[in-house]
């Protein structure tokens, strides 16, 4: 083998081992290169706030435009308890860009918690700012059935003067609502909660035409009807014409 044909192969022998070492280089130089100095937030801004955002993301904005880890900041944004879920993205030449979903609570959970509107149960501070919300209590281990059945008994009362705000499962899997004006309605069983709420329904509007003040509760656990306790109305003193009448 000649002289300048051994020189050739040694050169390209040489030059295959330190294009990865040159490329390793360049990229170690190029992570400070093009650094992100732009951030757009794209979210409703209910509960999570730009300087919140801001503040988490800091840490990633001085690295280079091609070097920053998208899915490291998506991890961070997404932990936020408020975040449903984010999506990151680069727009060059130095922009980071966000798109926030924030979870939309519809009640509270044992008031410990809250409930998403899609069922997802999340912990913020200070629950009881929440307390406007339905609370909703139960074993840890069946919020998804008593969420479910919350929902399915809120739409049964559309349509009726009966505001669903607390709906309880006891260990013993028996139901019990509340209503905003502080009733309670028994439901029993789980297997026939549905059936007696329905039936209740129907026949509400008729039966508290008769009354004119409101119901302390109604006990649905009877087979062929329920029970009914209403507030007393209280008797307008005879020697006082301009008396009100006055309910416990």
């Amino acid at each position: 083998m000649s002289t300048s044909v051994r020189l050739v192969i040694w050169t390209l022998a040489t030059a295959l081992v330190a294009l990865p070492v040159v490329g390793v280089l360049c990229g170690w130089f190029a992570v400070n290169r093009w650094p992100v100095t732009q951030l757009i937030v794209q979210a409703p801004f209910r509960h999570v706030g730009v300087e919140q955002l801001r503040a988490l993301i800091w840490p990633y904005l001085g690295r280079g435009f091609l070097a920053l880890n998208l899915d490291q900041v998506e991890h961070v944004v997404a932990a936020l308890p408020w975040v449903a879920s984010v999506e990151v993205s680069r727009r060059w030449p130095d922009t980071l860009f966000l798109r926030v979903h924030e979870r939309m609570p519809v009640a509270r959970w044992n008031n410990a918690q809250l409930v998403s509107r899609h069922g997802v149960l999340f912990s913020v501070p200070h629950v009881a700012r929440y307390s406007w919300l339905p609370n909703l209590c139960g074993p840890e281990g069946d919020m998804s059935d008593v969420f479910d059945f919350y929902l399915h008994a809120r739409h049964v009362l559309l349509g009726t003067p009966l505001k669903l705000v607390g709906l309880g499962l006891s260990d013993r899997g028996s139901w019990t609502l509340r209503t905003a004006s502080g009733a309670r309605i028994m439901l029993g069983e789980r297997k026939l909660a549905a059936a007696r709420l329905h039936r209740f329904v129907g026949v509400y509007a008729q039966v508290s035409a008769g009354h004119r003040v409101r119901f302390v509760y109604a006990d649905l656990r009877y087979t062929n009807g329920f029970a009914m306790k209403w507030l007393p109305v209280a008797p307008v003193s005879a020697g006082h014409p301009h008396s009100q009448t006055r309910f416990p």
